[in-house]
């Protein structure tokens, strides 16, 4: 099956669609507990998997476990094209906060506890967070990417990406080993890593923004409304078809627990938007860098 978009080739062993789901709006409201529909979760995985989707992203933190329990549910055995991806480096309490959880032995045991919730010895590509949702924070990740490169070298993971890193993170990280992904906030109003995805479209890495409809606080642009109408396409799918044509390395992952709203992102991957719409939406006005918000 064709999916609309294409796919991306990262590794002999690692071709994605280009056009993903991410699950981390499977689990109950603020990304905790059971989801509010447990069949139709089961449906929209197994949707995505029927589409061609072969681009799963998911998180040991998406829960705590939800995510992944549903997702060994829903398409366990795998088929041998699917591949998923998680992340490790963050961890949620009791009450459901968000925690930087990042030292060595926590990784290790991050690792270990996808492998037991998702039913696999091996996890196709370990993403490395570093930073917040919405900030990079500069320090050293030389020993924690090690930490991971042991775990591959033990066979627990096949390929290592990154997500919310710096310019100085992603070369420390290159020194060590190949780096397949990195996953960064970027949006059609939120473009303030443009540096890191030049970067890695010269490196033949992939770049997948995460909330590339604004996460938390969806778009809302009346500039992008007006394209949607004349366009005859939502706000959504014109936001997301503009991601596929800023550059060729970018691979997406939409989150939803709907079906309605999964076919509507797949057919994104379909709208091609003509020139003069593509400059009317870079004329966009961005919002404020958190990043440089805190430190200006």
């Amino acid at each position: 099956m064709t999916l609309p978009g294409g796919t991306l080739s990262l590794a002999p062993d690692l071709t994605i669609t280009r056009m993903g789901y991410g699950t981390m709006q499977l689990p109950g409201p603020g990304v905790w507990g059971p989801p509010r529909d447990h069949d139709e979760a089961i449906a929209v995985l197994r949707a995505a998997v029927e589409a061609g989707i072969t681009h799963l992203d998911t998180a040991a933190f998406y829960g705590y476990n939800v995510s992944n329990d549903l997702i060994r549910e829903a398409l366990h055995p795998y088929p041998a094209e699917l591949h998923i991806v998680t992340k490790v480096g963050a961890s949620r309490g009791p009450d459901g906060a968000w925690n930087m959880d990042r030292t060595p032995a926590s990784l290790v045991a991050q690792v270990h506890d996808n492998l037991e919730h998702l039913g696999l010895e091996t996890l196709d590509v370990v993403n490395l967070r570093m930073g917040s949702p919405e900030a990079t924070v500069e320090e050293p990740i030389a020993d924690l990417v090690g930490t991971l490169v042991e775990l591959q070298q033990q066979g627990k993971i096949r390929h290592l990406g990154l997500s919310q890193v710096t310019d100085a993170q992603l070369s420390e990280a290159l020194a060590i080993t190949p780096v397949v992904g990195v996953q960064s906030l970027y949006n059609l109003v939120r473009r303030n890593d443009e540096g890191m995805l030049r970067r890695t479209a010269e490196l033949g890495i992939a770049y997948v923004p995460y909330f590339p409809l604004g996460g938390f606080t969806p778009l809302q642009s009346g500039v992008l409304a007006s394209v949607a109408e004349r366009l005859e396409a939502s706000p959504q799918q014109v936001a997301l078809a503009w991601l596929l044509q800023r550059s060729p390395n970018i691979a997406l992952i939409p989150g939803t627990s709907s079906r309605a709203h999964l076919a509507e992102n797949i057919a994104a991957a379909a709208l091609e938007l003509p020139a003069e719409v593509v400059a009317e939406l870079d004329a966009i006005e961005q919002l404020a860098d958190p990043v440089h918000a805190e430190t200006h």
